[in-house]
């Protein structure tokens, strides 16, 4: 049975006393079984987190990467950067630096096989807009995403991903997929990769980011195909953040 993983992403927020009391709850909390749980933080709290969270069982990474390994390339966080600092995980492809900074679904591919040569697992989100959504392009939206990954990271490399679906007219919006929606999006996305194996079809985490909160986590997290969550403002707080691993867990 696949685990499930609750993996918060703090976006821009954040300061070091807020970030240690957080840190301090969810280490306090009582561990679930089959639940695992994340922290993704902006680049200058990587450090803070490798002090607060070495030797314990919530992992930690960080919220984009370069897909260069290094050079003259400002502002950018190389893989190696985030290994050095103990990261587990990174998100590549987010909705906001899709949009922000016109991160195309190759770019976004090539940054998660970046990110597997240096050990780490991306987390690759993609999801479609509320107007392709309104269009009836869903479907093909996010085939297309994950074509891309596919045919860059093969059959060996996609074993050890992570996918995000986000649809984007529901992050930040406090409107959520409806669970009939968050499930079809998901079968499809399964059903694609285990076109090409269906072993890493039936073993790959997808995750349903989208106004993740413990009120909906339930209903979400009961679904066949959802093995988790990228919380976004939930994470930022200790006990909203738990109560979604606590549906997780119940979901088991």
């Amino acid at each position: 049975m696949r685990h499930k993983l609750i993996a918060g992403n703090w976006k821009m927020h954040g300061a070091c006393a807020d970030n240690a009391a957080l840190v301090e709850a969810l280490l306090a909390a009582e561990r679930l079984s089959g639940v695992d749980y994340a922290v993704l933080v902006p680049a200058p709290y990587l450090a803070q987190m490798q002090t607060l969270l070495t030797g314990s069982s919530v992992a930690w990474g960080g919220q984009d990467v370069s897909e260069e390994t290094k050079g003259a390339f400002t502002g950018e966080v190389a893989a190696s950067m985030l290994r050095e600092f103990g990261c587990r995980y990174t998100i590549v492809g987010h909705s906001e630096r899709r949009q922000r900074h016109g991160e195309s679904d190759s770019l976004v591919a090539a940054k998660a096989r970046t990110a597997l040569a240096y050990q780490l697992t991306p987390i690759v989100c993609l999801g479609e807009s509320l107007a392709q959504r309104e269009s009836g392009e869903t479907a093909m939206v996010v085939r297309q995403q994950l074509a891309a990954v596919i045919e860059t990271l093969g059959l060996e490399g996609l074993a050890r991903i992570v996918l995000a679906y986000e649809p984007i007219w529901a992050i930040g919006t406090g409107r959520s997929a409806t669970p009939e929606q968050a499930q079809e999006v998901h079968a499809l996305l399964r059903h694609q990769v285990a076109a090409e194996s269906q072993m890493v079809g039936d073993n790959l985490q997808i995750l349903y980011g989208g106004s993740v909160k413990a009120a909906n986590a339930v209903e979400l997290m009961t679904l066949p195909d959802v093995d988790g969550a990228l919380v976004g403002g939930a994470s930022l707080v200790a006990q909203e953040f738990l109560a979604i691993g606590r549906a997780a867990a119940g979901a088991r």
